[in-house]
Formats: structure tokens, C-alpha cells, sequence
């Protein structure tokens, strides 16, 4: 068989990168991670035998500098780049680079590259080879116009697409003609944000369809083959959140049919490597299948693949770019089993999934029994706004497909990642849904049902637990010896104990107050229950709190709580403190910042008049982008912020004071 590298540069971060550096591991082969000043105590620094410090935290001069990136590799002795997903993997000009430093850049060619990289050559090219494409506009560099006419003409509902780029970054569905010019330009915008590249395309919207994905494999010697499907229409934003091996949709017949679909795209473009093929199908007629695009790189879900066909796509990425060649044909693919994986992303379910920061504080990730984790997290790993929001995934594997959701649901309950909101909690959820239970999926399912499964509550118990621990904070004493009358014991000479209040407030709640005196325990109006807490001996389960005769074990670190893959942060709350905040920015006329991020857009000045909704400025954190409106008609009386700023999640970036008629309803 042919040698292997030495020695692999990973030009990525996050899981992905540890990802490939396990598989580097485990053939021998040194590894070197990249980082920037933001990353530099990363798990995937700490897991490569050598890292290279790139540049600053914003990832245009660090992980994006294909110079600073081929420099490293030099410099450390690396023969190959390893590109993963995301960043430059998908960039032509980037593995040229590589190219000409005498770098093997682990990937397709970069003709291959830059022609499926570039949807509309690619949707006629493969056209050409027998493909089916989705109906959509021709022609690449069109106009506001030009996208709009060809929208008209297609007939609406479209989908506006970037040309270059993937993952559902700027794409946009526009049901209606009247917001196509408003849908263009915020498409462009994230284009250009996402890719640096704001030319779209414009395609029919097929309803209620089902993406499935094609994954291939082809060497340097002529043969590709593919490796089965991933069902994939479980997405919220055009971003994949739950993708599955097979998939429950196709028959022999379909999968045989799109596999040599794939095959024959791949072919068409001269591709080497582990591609993927991607295809959307309507839900009542999988044989009438459509070609979307092709990510000429790995994909985020390529695990599922993996469990149930024992290939491991990294490594076979290595072999052929070292120039081995395919020692399988076709008929010897097989796919045994099922495989589900979920994406685990900071965000807040119970804020409209708006992305989410902080510190890892306390963290398990489940591994074995049929479960693997994906991850870049460790305890003390910081969450900015710089970079993409998933932090690791999570992958279950059993016989059939109900084993495997089974398993998956169970690993999700097990992980932890207190001191950052996650999804977690919410895929738990979802992969209990009826529909989904049942394999009866589409693109629209998680959208349509997003609100009702976020619902995640903060439970009586853990406000329970929270005025628990303050009160035993409070009567803990600082020194050897204490009056037992400075104890807030709630004591009284002759008469029953008083309660002792304490204050908490969960992001995006009303404040809440727990009321504690000995051995009981009140939350709000609610009746007074006895209750204790304790110290679990075992692992992340630290905590059991017994309420009302009914004993609940939780994860705990700080005033950070979880279960079942929720958190809920429970900080104390002064509500004379608040008030006066409030009071000092506006109040109720204060818009604040609803995550963590950069102002990107302003569009309004102090004294301006405003009318009600109307947008005035947009925050984007982690490639989404987040407008902020006038909550009533008024005049700007604060603008606390300009395009370019940093902001804080809940930071007042302006005030806008309401019409006198306003004031007065």
C-alpha cells in the first residue's frame, strides 16, 4: 500500500480538528494544529503534537490567511493540509497555495473545487452529465433585477442562494414578490459576510421536500463509488440539526439511482477524495430526486456514514491524497445498522435560538455503548461570537433505526455543558416527536414545531435548589466560631420562623423569589413544601434537592443547573438594583442586545423619527445576523453604539422614546 504522510497540518479549529487529529493519531502520522490568539488554550492545541500560533482571534487574519496557514505547514515539516470544514476547505485558491509551496492539500482538485464550489457552472455541468437540477435561474453576476425577474419567473415560493459557499449561510425562502428586493439585499449581505462572494442564485422552493445527501468516495485511479445516503432534512434555518444513515425514504431501487447520480456528478467534474452529493426529493416521490450542489470536502455529518459502513472517511481522505488507490468496489459497500447524529450549537432555544457565549464550567460528553462525541470542548474553553456556533456533536449507532434514536436521546440527557446555553435539551425533544419518530420528515418539520419543543421551563425544583444553596451560603460560617443569632435562620423568640427571600432571574424571565426557612422551602405564590439539598457522590451529578417528598438529581457548577441536556442560568437578582438600571437607560424604551456580537449595521441617528418596527440597526454574532426594531413609534433619544462596535449580550445600544399618544394608551 502506499506510504502515508509524516506529518499533517489541520488548518481548523473546534471539533473537526480534534476529529482529524484522532485519526492522525491512530495511523502514526504527526500532527499540527493552527490557532489564534482566541484559541490558544484550545483542546485541539493541546491534542496536536505540534501547534502553530497564526494570528488574531478574528478569523479573516487567522484561520482564513491561506499565507499564514501554508507558512505554518512549512515551518513545522508538514507534507499535507488537512482543511476540514468550514473556513478555506471549499476555496480553489487556497489549495493551489498549497500546491505550489509543495504542500499535498487533502482534498479534490482545485479545478474541482472551484467549479462545484460555483453553483451555477456546477448545476450545468452536471445537467450535462444526466443529472437532474432543480428548475432556477441561469447565469452567474445577475442583478437585484435580474434575481428578481428570474424569481417571477420561476413563480414564488423561491430560495435565493449564494453561488459560492455552503451550509445554509445566506440562504433565504421568499414566499412573498413584495420582500424580494428586501430578501436580496440581506442575502447578498451574509454572502458577502460568509464567502466574501455576494453573487446568488435563485431556485423553486419544492414544499414539504426532504434534502438527502450522497456521500463519495473516489481516488486519483479513476474509480468512485458511493457510500449511501444521509437523510438530512431535519434543519432549522436551512442549517442541518439531526441527520440519520440511511435513510427511511428509499428503497433499493432510489438509493442504486441517486448513488450512480452522485457518482456520475463526481466523475463530471474530475473529483478526488470525500465528496458529498446533495439532493432535494419530495416527500411524496423520492424517485423524482433533484441535484442542489456538491461540498467538495467533509461533511459536519459525516460520522453517520462511518458507523454504518466501518469506513473511516478521514483516513481513506489521507490515503488517496498520499495516492493510493480504492481497494473496494461498489458492490463490496454495504450499510449495516443506523446512525443518528445530533448537532450540539450555543444557542438559546428559549431566546429564539439566538447564539449564545460564556465559559464551559462544568462538562460530559458521553462516550461508548453505541454513542460517540464529536467535540472541542473542555472545562474552561471560552464561547465568543467569533466563530461558528457548533461546539460538538453527538452520534448513536444501534441495529435499527429506533435503537439508534433510543440511544441518542439518552446520550443527549447525559451531556453537560454548564456555563454556555445549548441546544441540547431541545434535540432531545425533537428526536421524540411523533413525525420524526416515525420517519415522516421534512425541511419545514423544525421550523413548524420550533417554538413548542424550546419550551423548556425553569422547573419548581430548581428554583429550589437555587434558594437552597443561597441560603446555605448564607448560614455557612466564615470562621471557626459565630453567633448563632447572625445565622438567617428565620428565628423568633415565641412565634413561627420567618422566611428568609432570596432572588433569581433565568435569561429572558420574569424574576423569581425563593423563600427558605428550616426544612422548607417556597417558590413565588406557590405553597411552602419541605424540602433539603444535598451533595451527590457521583461525577457531574452534584447535586439532589428533595422537594416536597419527591427526590430530583441535577447537574450544578456556580449558579449554572442542568437536566436532561437543559440549563438554566440562575443568577441572584437585586430588584432595587434593576431598577434603577432600567430607569437610568429608558426602561421599557431601551433595545438591548440580544446576544453577544458585532454591530454590523446603523441606520438611524440621535433625534430621529421612527415608526413602529421599523428596523434600525443589526447585530450579527457567529455568521447570523439579528435585526433590532423600534418597539413603538417614537424618536431616537440614545444610539449607544456604531457599526463596526462590540457588544454584550443585554447591553443598550439605544433608546427610543415613545409619541405622546403612545404614552397615554
Amino acid at each position: 500500500m502506499t506510504s502515508l504522510f509524516d506529518t499533517v497540518l489541520v488548518a481548523n479549529r473546534g471539533e473537526i480538528a480534534v476529529r482529524v487529529i484522532r485519526t492522525l493519531r491512530a495511523l502514526g502520522i504527526r500532527s499540527v494544529a493552527v490557532f489564534s490568539y482566541a484559541d490558544a488554550d484550545a483542546r485541539h492545541v493541546h491534542e496536536a503534537d505540534t501547534a502553530v500560533r497564526i494570528g488574531p482571534p478574528a478569523a479573516a487574519e487567522s484561520y482564513l490567511r491561506a499565507d499564514r496557514l501554508v507558512e505554518a505547514a512549512v515551518r513545522s515539516g508538514a507534507q499535507a493540509v488537512h482543511p476540514g470544514y468550514g473556513f478555506l476547505a471549499e476555496n480553489a485558491e487556497f489549495a493551489s497555495v498549497c500546491a505550489s509551496a509543495g504542500l499535498v492539500f487533502i482534498g479534490p482538485p482545485p479545478s474541482a473545487i472551484a467549479l462545484m464550489g460555483d453553483k451555477i457552472r456546477a448545476k450545468e455541468t452536471v445537467r450535462a452529465a444526466g443529472v437532474p437540477v432543480v428548475p432556477g435561474s441561469s447565469g452567474s453576476g445577475l442583478t437585484d433585477a435580474q434575481l428578481a425577474a428570474s424569481a417571477r419567473e420561476i413563480g414564488m415560493p423561491v430560495l435565493l442562494k449564494p453561488s459560492a459557499g455552503g451550509g445554509g449561510k445566506g440562504m433565504r425562502l421568499v414566499r412573498e414578490e413584495a420582500l424580494l428586493a428586501e430578501e436580496i439585499a440581506a442575502a447578498r449581505r451574509e454572502a458577502r459576510s460568509s464567502f466574501g462572494d455576494d453573487t446568488l442564485l435563485v431556485e423553486r422552493w419544492v414544499d414539504r421536500p426532504r434534502h438527502i445527501e450522497i456521500q463519495v468516495l473516489a481516488d486519483g485511479h479513476g474509480n468512485v463509488v458511493h457510500l449511501g445516503e444521509r437523510e438530512c432534512s431535519l434543519q432549522r434555518r436551512h442549517q442541518k440539526v439531526i441527520e440519520e444513515a440511511p435513510s427511511v425514504l428509499l428503497d433499493g431501487a432510489t438509493r442504486a439511482a441517486m448513488g450512480e447520480a452522485a457518482v456520475q456528478a463526481a466523475r463530471s467534474c474530475g473529483y478526488s477524495g470525500a465528496g458529498t452529493v446533495e439532493f432535494i426529493v419530495p416527500g411524496d416521490d423520492p424517485s423524482s430526486y433533484y441535484f442542489m450542489e456538491m461540498n467538495t470536502r467533509l461533511q459536519v455529518e459525516h460520522p453517520v456514514t462511518e458507523l454504518v459502513t466501518g469506513i473511516d472517511l478521514v483516513e481513506w481522505q489521507l490515503r488517496v491524497a498520499s495516492g493510493a488507490e480504492l481497494p473496494f468496489a461498489q458492490a463490496d459497500i454495504a450499510l449495516t445498522g443506523h446512525a443518528v447524529e445530533a448537532r450540539i450549537c450555543a444557542e438559546d432555544p428559549a431566546r429564539g435560538f439566538l447564539p449564545s457565549g460564556g465559559t464551559i464550567l462544568a462538562l460530559h460528553e458521553p462516550q461508548g455503548d453505541g454513542v460517540r462525541t464529536d467535540s472541542g470542548l473542555s472545562v474552561g474553553t471560552e464561547i465568543g461570537s467569533l466563530y461558528d456556533p457548533m461546539l460538538s456533536k453527538v452520534i448513536a449507532y444501534g441495529p435499527d433505526r429506533p435503537t439508534a434514536l433510543r440511544r441518542l436521546r439518552a446520550a443527549l440527557a447525559e451531556t453537560v455543558t454548564l456555563g454556555v446555553q445549548t441546544n441540547a435539551g431541545f434535540l432531545r425533544r425533537l428526536l421524540a416527536h411523533p413525525d420524526v419518530v416515525a420517519g415522516d420528515l421534512d425541511t419545514g418539520l423544525v421550523e413548524r414545531d420550533a417554538q413548542s419543543l424550546a419550551e423548556a421551563p425553569v422547573p419548581p425544583e430548581v428554583y429550589a435548589a437555587a434558594g437552597l444553596l443561597a441560603q446555605a451560603e448564607l448560614s455557612a460560617p466564615a470562621q471557626a466560631w459565630a453567633d448563632p443569632f447572625d445565622a438567617p435562620s428565620g428565628w423568633r423568640l415565641g412565634g413561627t420562623p420567618a422566611w428568609t427571600a432570596h432572588h433569581v432571574k433565568a435569561s429572558g424571565q420574569e424574576p423569581v423569589t425563593v423563600r427558605v426557612r428550616a426544612g422548607e422551602v417556597r417558590v413565588d405564590a406557590a405553597e411552602a413544601l419541605p424540602a433539603r439539598i444535598a451533595r451527590a457522590p457521583h461525577g457531574q451529578r452534584a447535586l439532589t434537592v428533595e422537594v416536597g417528598g419527591l427526590t430530583h438529581t441535577l447537574h450544578h457548577h456556580g449558579d449554572w443547573f442542568g437536566r436532561d441536556g437543559d440549563a438554566w442560568h440562575l443568577p441572584a437578582y437585586d430588584p432595587v438594583a434593576a431598577g434603577l438600571t432600567g430607569a437610568a437607560h429608558g426602561g421599557a424604551d431601551a433595545l438591548t442586545a440580544p446576544m453577544p456580537g458585532t454591530v454590523t449595521v446603523v441606520k438611524v441617528a440621535v433625534g430621529d423619527r421612527v415608526g413602529a418596527g421599523q428596523s434600525l440597526l443589526v447585530v450579527e454574532a457567529m455568521k447570523m445576523e439579528h435585526v433590532i426594531s423600534a418597539p413603538h413609534a417614537g424618536t431616537v433619544t440614545e444610539l449607544d453604539v456604531t457599526a463596526g462596535a462590540t457588544v454584550a449580550m443585554d447591553q443598550v445600544l439605544a433608546v427610543v422614546a415613545p409619541d405622546e399618544e403612545d404614552e397615554q394608551k
